[in-house]
C-alpha cells in the first residue's frame, strides 16, 4: 500500500470541499482505495489529505494528472501543493 499526502491552502474550505466530494468517482476510477481529509486548528484554509493505493505507480500517476490539476484549480486551491509519498514501515 502507498499513501499520498497533499497539503495545500484553499481560498474557502466549503467551496473545496464541495469540489473534493465531486471529484470522488474520478478519484476511484485513478486507483484511490481509502481517503481521508484534515483542516488546520490554526487556519481551516489550510488542508491535508491522504490517498490510498495498491502501489507507487498508481499514486504517482493521479499526482501527476491533468484531472486533477483542473480539479484542484476549480476548487480554490492556492499556490503551490506540497506532495509526498509513503509506505508502512
Amino acid at each position: 500500500m502507498t499513501r499520498l499526502f497533499v497539503r495545500h491552502k484553499v481560498q474557502d474550505y466549503g467551496t473545496w470541499r464541495q469540489a473534493y466530494d465531486e471529484f470522488d468517482a474520478e478519484r476511484r476510477s485513478m486507483g484511490v482505495r481509502a481517503h481521508a481529509v484534515y483542516r488546520s486548528i490554526e487556519d481551516p484554509n489550510d488542508i491535508t489529505v491522504s490517498h490510498d493505493f495498491d502501489n507507487p505507480g498508481e499514486a504517482k500517476e493521479f499526482a501527476s494528472s491533468d484531472n486533477l490539476r483542473e480539479a484542484m484549480q476549480k476548487a480554490g486551491v492556492v499556490g503551490q501543493p506540497e506532495i509526498w509519498f509513503v509506505s508502512k514501515a
